[in-house]
């Protein structure tokens, strides 16, 4: 049960017997019609800006317009009123035979309320975290990593048929210096003294597990063998490692990832020359010059003349170049197979999530798309994540990967939880930096959110039980109707916009509209809660009114469907004890 698309229809409904009693036959676009909770309880149950986006079909001022909107809606049976406000938003009263409905069906859909058809089985890609695989995944790789794992489940509760991809970046330098890393602690592993790491290596400590791989399985025959050699075989064994590393610091936050596509893959199977070639015969690629770089100038920039893509014809700052001077591909050239390569596989969504330093690909990959698919074809949405400051005893922790020095996901998981960890990075847009206080996030108050909605679901499972022991028999229907206190209807209008809320936030890609909903919830339900300490009538319950009890157990296991459901959404446990 969706209410605010089945008013949605009342609305639209409405309007189209407005639109007939003044003779207007020309179909109208309804499409920007909104039915959604007012921002004020007290100017009713749901509110409409339908006046205000079809005022120029109708030739009127929006607030004449809502008034004759207002009268259709008078008459139907579940409004209790209608008024006009402002420059012209339709507010409805329901009348409150209205919410026993809505408590029936959470109870009925029970872990499928909220669950929508709005995707209609289109077919998405989510690609995150995609980190470098040359070492243990860091705090800075947690919440990219928590938000599209967060974002790929809402939209598959949205309808959407969506795959969790890893890039894997096999196929640059950095695999390289990732070998010869390797190497040295191979050396090492071997007894010999290798000294500093030298600068431009990676220095730590991760790799010595790879060199002892190495020396166990190769004994001391890569030593005297020269680069070319054992390169090959160095970087082959390191990258499993870490590749296996890396999956199981993404075990340990519940990310579990379908796909992990090899970048190198592209090259083996001539899929880049491919992606270059389709480009070349839709005339999109040119040999030319680039100007040079706004702002300081790259010390690698060369002014010459390059292979180039016309990315600038899709909406892109500058056209791509697709060749090295050397004639290797570009980074680029790699992203252009990859993203025909899921072009191919029919997705119709491709999604990144990328780091807040990545804001300079959004067009790019766009641009990739249209070429590749044909504009309109195929929906790029590029996720950014700002960055996450963590502090351990008011202090800020630095991080530097390139120093070997940075506090992994895996401490981080290990200290608080993976419950704690993925709330706490999606309490927040991910376009906003993020603090992370491991003080904070671990005390039991409201101050903490993922504690404050865990309690919430806690208590609700606490109730439950003690009316199971105290042999209460709570078979039958309920009569909601006896939920009549305005803290419990205030709860019953926040379970009413779940489902809607759910299709918002999957519509605008924003899984922390899920958090800030359970939020909101668990205060409601804490507030009921704490009433019923002052007021003895409002406990849940009350052995002298069964029917009464039975009604607000049955709501209490309504709130508890719905707290999980969200906290699904978010890969977080739901606590029934705490």
């Amino acid at each position: 049960m969706n209410l605010f698309a089945e008013f949605l229809q009342v609305i639209r409904g409405a309007v189209e017997d407005a639109a007939a009693a003044q003779g207007i036959a020309a179909p109208m676009d309804l499409s920007r019609l909104t039915a959604e909770p007012p921002r004020e309880q007290a100017h009713g149950d749901i509110a409409s800006n339908a006046a205000m986006v079809l005022n120029k079909a109708f030739g009127q001022p929006p607030r004449v317009l809502a008034e004759a909107i207002a009268a259709r809606l008078r008459g139907h049976a579940d409004v209790a009123e209608v008024t006009v406000a402002g420059p012209g938003f339709i507010n409805l009263r329901l009348k409150l035979h209205v919410w026993p409905r809505v408590v029936s069906a959470v109870l009925a859909e029970a872990d499928r309320y909220g669950r929508s058809e709005l995707g209609g089985g289109r077919k998405a890609n989510v690609e995150y975290v995609s980190a470098n695989p040359t070492g243990p995944l860091h705090v800075g790789h947690v919440r990219g990593a928590v938000f599209g794992d967060a974002l790929a489940q809402l939209l598959t509760e949205a309808g959407y048929v969506v795959t969790r991809e890893y890039y894997i970046n096999d196929a640059g330098a950095q695999v390289d210096v990732l070998a010869r890393s390797a190497y040295l602690r191979y050396l090492e592993a071997l007894g010999e003294p290798i000294g500093e790491i030298p600068p431009g290596l990676y220095p730590g400590d991760y790799l010595k597990p790879v060199g002892e791989a190495l020396a166990r399985e190769f004994g001391a025959s890569l030593r005297d063998k020269p680069e070319t050699s054992w390169l090959p075989v160095v970087r082959g064994m390191a990258m499993d490692m870490m590749m296996a590393l890396i999956r199981d610091d993404l075990a340990a936050l519940n990310i579990r990832q379908e796909v992990f596509f090899s970048e190198k893959s592209l090259h083996e199977s001539g899929e880049v020359a491919e992606a270059i070639a389709d480009l070349r015969a839709k005339s999109l690629v040119y040999q030319g010059s680039l100007p040079p770089p706004k702002g300081e100038m790259p010390e690698d920039w060369e002014d010459r003349e390059q292979t180039l893509f016309r990315a600038t014809a899709f909406g892109d700052d500058s056209d791509r170049p697709l060749l090295k001077s050397d004639g290797s591909y570009t980074y680029f050239a790699s992203d252009v197979a990859y993203s025909r390569n899921k072009i191919t596989r029919g997705y119709k969504e491709l999604i990144y999530v990328l780091g807040a330093d990545h804001g300079g690909y959004v067009k790019r990959l766009q641009a990739i798309a249209a070429a590749l698919a044909g504009e309109g074809s195929v929906d790029v949405i590029v996720r950014l994540c700002q960055l996450v400051k963590l502090y351990r005893a008011g202090q800020p922790v630095r991080m530097s990967k390139r120093a070997g020095e940075f506090v992994t996901l895996r401490e981080v998981v290990d200290e608080v939880g993976p419950d704690v960890v993925r709330f706490m990075m999606l309490f927040r847009k991910n376009e906003a930096p993020l603090d992370f206080d491991f003080a904070k996030v671990t005390e039991q108050s409201k101050d903490n959110p993922v504690f404050y909605v865990q309690y919430a679901h806690a208590r609700t499972c606490s109730v439950i039980r003690n009316a199971a022991e105290e042999g209460l028999v709570l078979t039958g229907k309920p009569d909601f109707s006896l939920l009549a206190d305005e803290a419990e209807l205030a709860l019953i209008r926040r379970l009413a916009e779940f489902p809607r809320l759910i299709e918002a936030a999957a519509g605008a890609h924003e899984p922390h509209r899920i958090a800030f909903y359970l939020y909101d919830l668990a205060g409601d339900f804490h507030a009921l809660w704490n009433k019923g300490k002052d007021s003895p009538q409002l406990r849940f319950i009350l052995k002298e009114k069964l029917e009464l009890t039975r009604a607000r157990v049955a709501l209490l296991r309504a709130i508890r469907y719905v707290l999980a459901n969200g906290l699904r959404i978010l890969g977080v446990r739901p606590a029934e004890e705490m």
